[in-house]
């Protein structure tokens, strides 16, 4: 197909219209706040709804939820790329950007596009904050960190951690009290709670399931744990929270 001619009148109109896109700066100093993990900058920019104003945008699309479903692709697509330059996991970002790429296919209206992309910018942000707090640990710390991201629904000990860096349990011990003024269980332990509120939140698992999926020794212990930490029981908060976005919680 041939598009030049489209294009000459194409130009012409936005010509005429005398639009002009927004300024680079602008949009490079907002990933920058998502690259930098400053949540601050970037919840402000979710509060006055900048990835709804249209002002100084593309038209990618002449139907408007497509068309915002196009600057998504393109908003996610940038943080990825500037995130692993400042050094978040390749293949980490990656699998971020495809999950909420996906997730395009469900979204019906212009409000829940509007979530997606507030949860998706913040969880960008927080990803970076916590790399940017953890890059002055040590390297057997972010080890021990790894491995228990990477091994969150199996039992963890620390002698595993000790196992895996090669180092004795109270080696290991001294570093999280020294470096992140926690020990390894109570570390390992809030982990697990914090991916229970994920599952509680976005998932249909059953909470015994839950319990069983991280390895905790019960259902009865999890729930005892999960109250202490939150002051509700799993149930209580699935109740409240379930399909709530990050916003909803802060």
């Amino acid at each position: 197909m041939n598009f030049d001619k489209d294009w000459e009148e194409t130009e012409i109109q936005l010509s005429e219209n005398e639009f002009t896109h927004r300024q680079q700066n602008d949009e490079y100093m907002f990933y920058q706040y998502v690259a930098s993990g400053n949540t601050e900058a970037v919840q402000d920019n979710i509060d006055h709804h900048r990835f709804l104003d249209s002002s100084g945008t593309g038209t990618l699309s002449r139907d408007p939820l497509q068309n915002l479903k196009y600057h998504f692709v393109v908003s996610v697509a940038l943080i990825t790329r500037i995130c692993t330059e400042k050094g978040m996991e390749m293949e980490r970002a990656f699998r971020l950007s495809d999950f909420y790429i996906q997730k395009l296919d469900d979204i019906k209206t212009i409000d829940s596009l509007s979530d997606l992309h507030s949860t998706m910018v913040m969880d960008y942000t927080l990803r970076m904050q916590n790399l940017r707090q953890n890059a002055n640990l040590s390297r057997t710390t972010n080890e021990c960190l790894n491995y228990i991201y990477s091994n969150v629904n199996d039992r963890i000990t620390i002698e595993d951690l000790a196992e895996y860096t090669q180092n004795s349990t109270s080696h290991i011990s001294r570093l999280f009290k020294d470096e992140l003024g926690i020990s390894p269980s109570d570390y390992i332990r809030n982990v697990k709670l914090d991916k229970a509120k994920n599952l509680l939140r976005f998932s249909d698992y059953s909470i015994i399931d839950i319990a069983n999926y991280l390895s905790f020794s019960s259902q009865s212990h999890f729930s005892k744990l999960f109250f202490e930490d939150t002051g509700m029981t799993p149930k209580k908060y699935r109740e409240t929270y379930y399909g709530t976005t990050w916003n909803n919680l802060h």
